[in-house]
């Protein structure tokens, strides 16, 4: 009997162990995109905040070719941390696009932790063109730029285009050398964003600097198309860009963008993250405006997140539990929290 009760004893330490040493500190590997991307930028801030905030969290912050890689990393053990949205989350959920046939590689499944903003995409030319493109379905047979390959906003603008039936060739160029390209004609076109509807990314404020571009419009007429086809098509301020981008009013796509932490961190850790950037919201939004929207309504963001992606991932109990201390929790999400 005693020798039982010694072995529970010994398990329940074991099982407390790991919680316990990683207060004390823990190391995270915590994925984000390349920089010169908006997310980088945005993941920088945080890291260097939370190391400030909570010294007992070690943050490597690792940069990839795109937010796909972080999700796929964490998916098979390489990162604990990553920048996942819900456009990532509907491919893995959905076993397509970027992730077709991935479930078998994957050890583990994300969740949601943290949602920051919004990442609204859109098209770009040259304003010498806009006589010459007055639609996205211009571009059809043209070269297009529409982001990296393994980029959620690419993923979401060529979605667009094949709702619309834009048949354009696809043309992967180096940030650094987009303004040249579009100036010389090797591109008629490519992608545009805004996050937070307050900012742009790096690379595309060095492109501007470099070429005089303007943003391309879908017309009302795709506008429609692509809303009956399940995309929301809202209005950006076209001062986000911080530049004249020859266009009064700008119409992109929006889809949820968060810097989440797996399921093996535990509940009160990501709970005093999610504090932490609380507390620290204001000071993030004026370094970096994409953190416009959380400081306006943290809650109403991480709400709209979750809205976004509950059928597809888990929510971490260190959200649920932030969500319901502020009242916001919804009882039919229960069956959603993480184990």
């Amino acid at each position: 009997m005693k020798t039982a009760l010694r072995l529970s004893l010994i398990a329940l330490f074991l099982l407390a162990a790991p919680v316990g040493a990683w207060a004390q500190g823990l190391d995270i590997k915590w994925g984000t995109s390349a920089a010169g991307s908006a997310g980088h930028r945005s993941m920088v801030n945080l890291a260097s905040m939370l190391s400030r905030e909570l010294p007992e969290l070690r943050i490597n912050m690792l940069p990839t070719p795109g937010a796909i890689v972080t999700v796929k990393g964490y998916a098979t053990g390489q990162f604990d941390g990553y920048y996942g949205s819900d456009v990532a989350f509907y491919e893995m959920a959905n076993d397509t696009a970027r992730f077709k046939g991935f479930k078998a590689q994957a050890k583990r499944i994300p969740v949601q932790s943290l949602w920051i903003y919004t990442t609204e995409v859109g098209a770009g030319i040259h304003a010498r063109d806009r006589d010459r493109y007055r639609s996205w379905r211009d571009l059809s047979g043209q070269r297009v730029f529409t982001g990296p390959l393994p980029w959620d906003v690419r993923a979401v603008l060529e979605r667009a285009f094949q709702v619309l039936g834009v048949k354009h060739e696809y043309f992967e160029v180096d940030l650094q050398s987009v303004g040249s390209l579009l100036d010389r004609g090797n591109i008629k076109g490519f992608i545009v964003y805004t996050n937070a509807l307050a900012s742009t990314a790096p690379w595309i404020t060095e492109t501007g600097i470099s070429t005089d571009w303007a943003v391309l419009n879908p017309t009302a007429e795709e506008r429609a198309a692509l809303t009956k086809a399940g995309l929301q098509v809202i209005e950006v301020p076209a001062a986000a860009y911080k530049r004249d981008v020859h266009a009064k009013t700008v119409h992109h796509i929006p889809f949820y963008y968060g810097f989440h932490l797996g399921k093996e961190i535990p509940e009160d850790v990501v709970y005093k993250v999610i504090k932490a950037v609380e507390k620290n919201v204001a000071e993030l939004a004026k370094i970096d405006p994409a953190y416009g929207q959380v400081r306006e309504d943290m809650v109403g963001m991480q709400r709209r997140g979750i809205e976004s992606s509950i059928d597809l991932v888990q929510v971490h109990p260190g959200l649920a539990r932030w969500m319901k201390e502020k009242g916001a929790w919804d009882a039919k999400w229960d069956a959603r929290i993480a184990k």
